[in-house]
């Protein structure tokens, strides 16, 4: 009797994108999803960046420029160019925007706290950026839409109540290299497209430093480790270096606990999260 051959991991990353088809997908999620709450629209965070400039995109193909409120959000050290970004786009689009400063804020919260690391500020400051957008959702009445993109999510490359959070993401499933490519599609500005990754929470920050690998690097390892779901020996024998790999792999295990809602112990026959799973729009 002939065997079947066992199937041969893939060594080759899948990061194909059908521009077209997934503006559609993404279009009608945030449509729906708008619609689905009861909200009259969004409110993004605008930094200038890559992943804002494309959710904003998005979010105006979906529900037009007149239900997209775009909130620039600098801190007193921010780069010129994220502000001059950020109105190119709201400019570009015609959609409602506004300026908040908070560097009073963050200085008011650090009088407050005992002198920590810039990192420690940076999570400060994402999470005062947040406070401000949800605040203005409630006023108008709209939803908090993300900015995060598949590669930050599964490294845990962001502030948990800050920039990771949101009403609805448009972005969480793609990766960076293929937020890139849309934003292309979409007409987003080249200056944007082209310029380095960085959060801006302090002078010369750089994403790729600070990760210490390139993005086009980094998504080609986890669409083999997560979407092709290779080993790691697998991912190795595919070229990356041992430490990459390790690394990597460590960054995913370790920010498990960012990717999902607070963990509830479980007492009852029905405990949310565990057997109470139902989308938001269930019905009793």
């Amino acid at each position: 009797m002939r065997k079947t051959p066992r199937p041969v991991a893939a060594t080759e990353p899948d990061l194909g994108l059908d521009p077209e088809l997934t503006t559609r997908i993404l279009r009608g999620f945030i449509r729906s999803e708008v619609h689905r709450a009861g909200m009259a629209g969004v409110v993004i965070g605008l930094s200038g960046g890559l992943d804002s400039s494309v959710a904003a995109f998005l979010a105006v193909r979906a529900l037009g420029p007149e239900s997209v409120r775009g909130v620039v959000l600098p801190y007193r050290s921010s780069h010129p160019d994220s502000s001059a970004h950020a109105e190119l786009v709201l400019g570009k689009l015609g959609i409602v925007g506004e300026r908040l400063e908070i560097t009073p804020v963050v200085e008011a919260f650090s009088a407050l706290s005992r002198p920590g690391s810039r990192l420690r500020l940076g999570n400060a400051m994402a999470r005062i950026r947040m406070i401000l957008l949800y605040d203005r959702s409630a006023e108008i009445g709209a939803l908090v839409l993300g900015t995060s993109n598949k590669t930050e999510l599964l490294l845990g490359y962001g502030t948990l109540h800050g920039d990771l959070a949101s009403a609805i993401n448009p972005l969480g499933d793609l990766y960076k290299t293929q937020v890139r490519a849309l934003a292309e599609h979409l007409g987003v500005p080249r200056a944007i497209r082209e310029k380095a990754p960085s959060a801006d929470l302090w002078p010369r920050q750089s994403d790729e430093a600070e990760l210490g690998f390139t993005y086009e690097t980094v998504d080609r390892l986890l669409a083999l480790l997560v979407d092709a779901r290779v080993s790691r020996r697998s991912a190795i024998a595919a070229g990356f270096a041992p430490r990459l790999v390790d690394d990597v792999i460590r960054r995913i295990v370790r920010s498990q606990f960012k990717r999902r809602l607070p963990l509830i112990a479980k007492l009852s026959t029905r405990s949310i999260g565990w057997d109470f799973r139902y989308p938001r729009d269930w019905k009793s």
